[in-house]
């Protein structure tokens, strides 16, 4: 796989695990974290969700213009290392739930959850960009787009054992103190802890239910005041043990990125030895520009509409799948949870990666090769695929407001087998995979050659931009049927993949007009 590849492609990929690592861990606790740690509704928390994910890419611009201005990638992509550790470690630290003091304990989680985004703004760009200026090499430049799709496959399996690392830590902290887990549990006690028996007499038998069941002891639950803010502080208190895991892995990397740095091109390094780029004329620098925003203005439906999977769709999967069909028993603590399903996006782009490289490479051979903007426009199509599949399986489900005057025994009846949410996973990483890792690839590319960490920081700034309106999703979520509520994203991926096919001619173009760097 990695035959005719830079030697320091590897190293690359296995340097970016603890940030993947940490991502997934976020990606499948953080809503649910905030939900249950401060008791806020799925919309409120939305605000939260979409900010850092926002953060974490928009300051990819400005870790990507330090990292131009100095030529220091390599020490900018270590410090981002070291930024985002320190990150994880605010959040990790254990405080009690229900918080004693609301503005501080979410005044101490946002800001660590922005030196996190800061972080991640000094090393994801700046590393993908290395990657691409290894490429830049002309004896490896045809290699770009498969070497952008193996770095992409790498770089996931961090984010394949984050999901069950975060659940098991999670579920083994419910089990040291005699509690199983129960998905429903913390928003029912956080509304008792508030409202007392004002949450009426369905909610009031569904919490007794539900918390009699979640003591290992079999004990009658006969202090329901007592019960909920005991089970809400262990329940919390085991998602800060998953940060701590995001820190040790972040450890992992920075060794990683150590032994192997003196394998990554350094451009100071160039620069001194009287090495130049090609120079391009502002009229050139202007059109590939153009062409850069023009495809990062159609992936921010894509990012927007993706990354629900952290989000309402992870709402979707705590409410309406059936997890107790996924209960793997480890004897200290059990794999089960709907944040379990956050480890199938990442389980398929390992997968799935050799086989869409052998298609591409198939068709290159026959001569009828895709090109890379083609390729961005059918993923945008095949995610629309993934919401209509979605849209699908909703049309019978009742809408969330309609849950809360239902009975356990009714909500069980009616919850959807946990294949729903492999499926769709499944159709949203096929379309990641025509999209992202060749996204990277057409930045590298396209963009100028003295301009390559700035540009890549622009995707993320892209994909952060599709961030900042995640929090539509759960507006959606919770205030329309489910099936109005996947048509909006299946309606977003579908309008801008007819965008991308409207333009495919000129980008087609600017693309192979690409020039490599003088060696």
């Amino acid at each position: 796989m990695f035959k005719n590849h830079p030697k320091g492609l590897l190293g690359a990929a296995l340097s970016n695990m603890g940030e993947r690592f940490g991502f997934y861990i976020m990606m499948a606790v953080l809503t649910l974290f905030i939900s249950a740690k401060f008791g806020l509704s799925e919309d409120t928390t939305g605000w939260f969700y979409s900010i850092f994910y926002c953060a974490i890419y928009f300051l990819g611009m400005a870790g990507g213009y330090i990292a131009d201005r100095t030529k220091k990638y390599k020490a900018t992509i270590f410090a981002g290392l070291i930024v985002m550790a320190a990150g994880y470690l605010i959040i990790a630290i254990p405080t009690p739930t229900p918080v004693p003091n609301f503005s501080l304990y979410i005044t101490i989680t946002c800001i660590g959850l922005l030196v996190i985004a800061i972080g991640n703004g000094l090393f994801k760009g700046n590393l993908q960009a290395v990657v691409g200026q290894m490429y830049d090499d002309k004896k490896y430049s045809e290699k770009r787009d498969a070497g952008f799709q193996i770095f992409y496959m790498f770089i996931n399996i961090g984010g394949f054992f984050a999901p069950f690392v975060a659940i098991a830590l999670r579920n083994w902290w419910l089990k040291v103190n005699n509690f199983d887990y129960n998905a429903a549990l913390p928003e029912l006690c956080h509304n008792y802890l508030e409202k007392g028996t004002a949450i009426g007499e369905t909610s009031l038998n569904n919490l007794q239910k539900y918390a009699d069941t979640a003591i290992f002891s079999g004990d009658k639950v006969s202090d329901l005041t007592a019960f909920c803010n005991q089970y809400l502080d262990v329940f919390n208190k085991g998602f800060q043990y998953a940060f701590m895991a995001a820190i040790v892995m972040m450890v992992v990397s920075m060794i990683i990125f150590i032994l192997n740095k003196k394998r990554f091109p350094d451009p100071s390094q160039k620069i001194k030895a009287g090495e130049k780029e090609i120079e391009m004329d502002v009229k050139e620098i202007k059109q590939r520009i153009y062409a850069l925003f023009a495809v990062l203005g159609i992936v921010v439906f894509f990012w927007f509409s993706f990354h629900q999977n952290g989000y309402s769709l992870t709402y979707f999967a705590r409410d309406y799948v059936n997890l107790d069909v996924i209960n793997i028993d480890l004897g200290f603590t059990t794999i089960k949870g709907a944040e379990i399903f956050q480890s199938v996006n990442p389980f398929f782009v390992v997968t799935l990666t050799p086989l869409v490289m052998w298609l591409f490479g198939t068709l290159k051979k026959r001569g009828k090769e895709v090109s890379t903007p083609k390729k961005i426009g059918i993923g945008m199509g095949i995610a629309a695929l993934g919401y209509v599949f979605m849209l699908l399986c909703s049309v019978a489900l009742p809408d969330k407001s309609a849950l809360a005057g239902m009975d356990a025994d009714a909500i069980n009846v009616m919850k959807v087998t946990p294949m729903v949410m492999i499926g769709m996973y499944f159709i949203l990483t096929v379309a990641e995979l025509f999209i992202s890792p060749l996204g990277l690839s057409f930045v590298s590319k396209v963009a100028p050659p003295k301009m390559q960490g700035m540009m890549q920081g622009c995707w993320l700034a892209a994909t952060g931009l599709g961030n900042f309106i995640l929090f539509i999703g759960g507006i959606l979520y919770l205030n329309v049927p489910l099936w109005a509520c996947w048509m909006v994203f299946a309606a977003a991926c579908a309008l801008s993949m007819s965008v991308m096919l409207f333009m495919l001619k000129w980008l087609e173009k600017i693309t192979k007009d690409k020039k490599e760097i003088v060696q």
